[in-house]
């Protein structure tokens, strides 16, 4: 079992910026691919960002690239969010995610690939 607990949510005006940490506890979180997802009232969970085990390879959604950047420090057991030039489009709850990889370079993009879950913490951006 892996737990993935969020942070760093919370209230920012347009044009602001948010840094959301993940932090892994249970197994050895090198061995996770670690993704984030967000969802927004009414509408379906989407990909945001992934980073591979190695951290060498990483893929982004078309709306937050160049606006966000996801890291980590298998050291710390952490992935970080940095999000820079938040509109209120950005607003959502914002999931962590785990997928179990024995290749240190894999990321997916689909949700149905991860195997573990935070509960979430929320970004609200407001106009």
């Amino acid at each position: 079992q892996v737990q993935l607990e969020e942070s760093g949510g919370g209230l920012v005006q347009a044009g602001g910026s948010l840094r959301l940490s993940c932090a892994a506890s249970g197994r050895t979180f090198s061995n996770y691919a670690m993704g984030w997802f967000r969802q927004a009232p009414g509408k379906e969970r989407e990909f945001v960002v992934v980073i591979s085990r190695s951290g060498g390879n990483t893929a982004y959604a078309d709306f937050v690239k160049g606006r966000f950047t996801i890291s980590r420090d298998n050291a710390k057991n952490t992935v970080y969010l940095q999000m820079s030039s938040l509109s209120p489009e950005d607003t959502a709850l914002y999931y962590c995610a785990a997928r179990a990889t024995g290749n240190p370079d894999h990321i997916r993009y689909a949700e149905g690939s991860y195997d573990y879950w935070g509960q979430g913490t929320q970004v609200t951006v407001s106009s």
